[in-house]
């Protein structure tokens, strides 16, 4: 067993040039990857940014650099290791180009934490404390990999971590970066603190202490307000495999068995078929199905939200929809598509790579921007389509009018890893930002209803056939957040950064 230093000089030993401080990097990261769902073992993110911190103190920006992606690849490879299972079990591809492509994924997104080692170590001023530029870096960071690049790829950030502690107060105030600053500003407190113990010096434990005691304080806040009598909802998980969905022999069973679940809760408000619960286009099954539904729906005052992919005829565009049918119809587009999954970026070169691992994908049109609002029961509300529900702007784009959120969504690709939970987790994010319920359908799971606190109300069991029933308030009134978003929040962090850069 190797010799670790006492706790109050770990971070000198980090900071040193010793290997074994390198190779603790990869295991920093899989650490942080704990504090996420499933385990939630929440304290391990401060914990980990920590020790990653520490090791950027006095190396050189190419050194931080390497430990940044040797904690990258810890995180990703273990938090996005389901990647392989949709691209193995799912996408029908082999074990060594399956697990070659996710090998890459990982080490691709593993650059933006050497990203920020790099630039943490290039903004080191002698004779100046340099800990708040490492978490102002961090987090710019991560606002490019979750906003910028490819449309977006919000996993992992370290807010997500923190929905059951006192930082949680912060959410509706600052959203997932602002939250995630306060995160990394702990850990940097807590770096400063041990290197002070000697020293006697204490105010960072104090700033350390007054960020989570004004966190818990405002977690007693609550930003909105109920806008009428409750609602009964059913939320319907169908329980389909997804080797299984899209086989043409089993169409018509999968459409008799979501209607059958759905004249079970004619007595329901609302009820929320997940994506794609009609694995079919619109215009085969339109006159057969949807409208004999509708009008079932209409006849028992009854809203049901399908969701299906809507072709035109017209000009042959494909859509990513969610129909209301019942008493004032309407539909939902998805906008904000999925990368490699249903729009293809870097052409040829994707579609190339694509063809070779004999992948067959979608290419969607997006919805657009400006779509009206679904409403039930007299209440607007903000709907949104699988991967959509990891963008705060998303959610907040319907808001005041929006009573309530809606999330329809397929996790079956991913089997039982750790997928389903973290989305989850990050669709919980969306109904504390907004101070509004989150009815979030599955296909195979995690099917479940949000409170504005961010509390999990009802959750149906991963893997099983169930209608998900409960009642919830509609919701008026707007957090902060919802004012300004993520951007402005990025824009003083940035503001913040180049203010260090220019005169630390």
């Amino acid at each position: 067993m190797p010799n670790f230093p006492p706790a109050y000089l770990l971070p000198a030993f980090l900071a040193s040039r010793n290997k074994r401080a390198d190779g603790l990097m990869v295991l920093a990261g899989v650490l942080f990857t704990f504090a996420f769902a499933p385990f939630n073992l929440v304290y391990c993110a401060p914990l980990s940014l920590t020790l990653l911190f520490a090791s950027w103190r006095t190396v050189s920006p190419l050194r931080a650099a390497l430990r940044g992606y040797a904690f990258g690849l810890g995180s990703f490879g273990l938090g996005v290791s389901w990647v392989y299972v949709s691209i193995h079990d799912f996408g029908g591809v082999g074990f060594w180009p399956a697990a070659l492509v996710s090998l890459l994924f990982c080490c691709f997104w593993a650059l933006f934490p050497a990203l920020a080692g790099l630039l943490s170590a290039l903004g080191r001023r002698p004779g100046v404390p340099s800990g708040l530029t490492v978490p102002l870096v961090w987090v710019l960071v991560e606002f490019v990999r979750g906003y910028l690049l490819l449309g977006g790829f919000p996993w992992l950030l370290a807010a997500y971590s923190q929905m059951a502690t006192p930082l949680a107060g912060y959410i509706p105030l600052l959203g997932v970066y602002g939250t995630g600053f306060l995160l990394v500003v702990t850990a940097w407190a807590v770096l400063h603190g041990l290197e002070g113990t000697a020293k006697r010096v204490r105010w960072p434990w104090l700033l350390l202490v007054s960020v989570w005691i004004v966190g818990g304080l405002l977690q007693r806040l609550t930003w909105t307000t109920p806008a009428g009598p409750p609602l009964q909802v059913t939320l319907l998980q169908g329980n389909i495999s997804q080797d299984q969905k899209w086989r043409p022999e089993n169409r018509l069973n999968s459409l008799r068995l979501y209607r059958q679940m759905t004249t079970e809760h004619w007595d329901s408000q609302l009820i929320i078929w997940p994506e794609t619960a009609i694995p079919v286009n619109l215009s085969v099954v339109d006159d057969f199905f949807i409208k004999p539904l509708a009008e079932d729906a209409k006849a028992h005052h009854t809203d049901v939200l399908v969701s299906l992919p809507e072709d035109s005829d017209q000009d042959g565009t494909l859509y990513n929809s969610a129909m209301l049918l019942g008493q004032e119809p309407g539909v939902y587009r998805k906008n904000h598509l999925l990368p490699f999954g249903e729009t293809m970026p870097w052409r040829p070169f994707s579609t190339w790579v694509m063809a070779q691992l004999h992948l067959d994908l979608g290419d969607l049109s997006a919805g657009g921007g400006q779509q009206p609002l679904l409403k039930t029961a007299g209440h607007a509300f903000a709907t949104s389509i699988c991967y959509e529900d990891a963008f705060g702007e998303v959610a907040i784009a319907g808001l005041p009018a929006a009573a309530f959120l809606v999330n329809v969504t397929n996790d079956a690709w991913f089997g039982r890893s750790l997928e389903p939970y973290q989305h989850l987790q990050i669709a919980t994010m969306r109904a504390l930002e907004t101070g509004r319920y989150l009815l979030r359908a599955t296909n195979t799971g995690v099917t479940a209803v949000v409170a504005p606190n961010g509390t999990v109300i009802a959750q149906a069991p991963l893997f099983t056939q169930t209608a998900l029933t409960t009642r919830i308030t509609p919701m008026q009134g707007r957090t902060p957040y919802s004012y300004w978003g993520d951007v402005p929040v990025a824009g003083l962090l940035l503001l913040g950064w180049l203010l260090g850069w220019t005169y630390g």
